[in-house]
């Protein structure tokens, strides 16, 4: 038995048919970066999220910086963000030269804790960032309450959330902005790097634009504004991209089924708990990008599955502010404790939308053996 974490070959091979015209105009072109099919794709993700504005670059990490710097993040501000989450989250706050502050993450839903956010606003936040991870949307009404309170933004780190919508606004733009992710494990996923800013904000879309393409306006070029960066979409990666998006909603379907599945087969294992959706007072609703358990011995579990065939991934074995980049900032071990049981214990099971039942049942099964073995 073999079964691996992610397979995208699967579902690139059988989508090839679909993209391959594309790919061989994109060839005759000679419009490898930014061109026309980049274009195309911004527009069918405006359409998709209803954005007003949605803007390709290179990948989230640098979606999440030029953000952030044309949001006006700068030196001497800080950006809260939770502890639990990619390194992306937070360096891209250092990136621009501001200061993450840490928040504990809620045990359910594992976005950012309400009330720690409270808690460490100071005269210097400029700016919050909720991290929608794994599942579900981070409690954003209470978000930004907070936020309207104290005069802050929000600027979503909305990379895993696509499919995701608040009372029929998509992850991103719940708040100021926010950014998706397409690495090839989303759930939309490239061939390769790439990712989006989404906003309706007009002037910080016009800056977005600006800061992609080394802080020069398009269609002018050679005359530079501001300093800014080289990060634009490929459009092989578009055209992928294109390509995939009309199966979007059947996948996050079935991504839905297999979870639900999942969560069948290990009800009755008293040693993993299966994810849990936090009921909102607004309407929002799930997306399974990653299957997330929390179990007993998680490192030795992870061992027994490799052995026997089985992929998994860690999320996350260190929080944010036990990492060594961030010792200056002086935080204590012990002191985000939701966010450190979390590293101990969860673990991401294979979920993509060419996995069989019966490969969710032979996981589900070398788990349950696991435990009841006493391996």
């Amino acid at each position: 038995m073999a079964i691996s974490f992610f397979s995208g070959a699967a579902s690139f091979k059988r989508q090839w048919a679909l993209i391959e015209e594309e790919l061989d105009k994109i060839f005759e072109s000679g419009q490898f970066t930014n061109g026309p099919t980049v274009k195309k794709f911004e527009q069918a993700m405006e359409a998709y999220t209803g954005a007003k504005h949605c803007i390709a670059v290179g990948n989230a990490t640098d979606a999440l910086i030029i953000m952030l710097k044309a949001a006006g993040i700068g030196p001497g501000d800080e950006v809260i963000v939770p502890c639990f989450t990619f390194f992306a989250s937070a360096s891209s706050v250092g990136h621009v030269g501001a200061t993450p502050v840490f928040c504990d993450i809620d045990p359910v839903t594992y976005s950012i804790s309400i009330e720690d956010i409270e808690r460490k606003i100071t005269e210097r936040t400029k700016a919050i960032m909720p991290v929608h991870l794994f599942t579900q949307l981070a409690d954003m009404k209470e978000i930004q309450r907070i936020a309207d309170k104290h005069g802050l933004l929000v600027l979503e780190d909305s990379a895993e959330a696509i499919g995701m919508f608040h009372d029929g606004v998509h992850a991103g733009l719940i708040g100021h902005a926010g950014v998706i992710s397409f690495f090839p494990t989303k759930t939309l996923g490239a061939i390769g790097d790439a990712g989006l800013i989404v906003t309706n904000d007009d002037l910080l879309a016009q800056r977005v634009r600006r800061l992609r393409i080394h802080g020069q306006d398009e269609g002018v070029p050679y005359v530079y504004h501001e300093v800014g960066y080289n990060s634009r979409m490929d459009d092989i990666q578009a055209a992928v991209l294109l390509s995939r998006l009309p199966y979007l909603s059947q996948e996050i379907a079935k991504r839905a089924h297999l979870a639900a599945l999942y969560s069948k087969h290990l009800a009755a294992n008293q040693h993993v708990q299966t994810p849990a959706i936090k009921e909102r007072q607004d309407t929002t609703n799930p997306v399974y990008y990653v299957y997330l358990i929390e179990c007993d011995r998680r490192n030795e579990l992870v061992q027994y599955l490799t052995d026997n065939g089985i992929g998994t991934e860690v999320y996350y074995p260190l929080t944010l502010h036990t990492q060594p980049c961030f010792e200056s900032l002086g935080y204590q071990e012990g002191s985000m404790p939701h966010a450190e049981l979390a590293c101990t214990r969860t673990v991401g099971l294979p979920l993509y939308p060419d996995l069989s039942e019966e490969d969710v049942a032979a996981v589900s099964e070398a788990i349950n053996k696991f435990y009841e073995g006493g391996v």
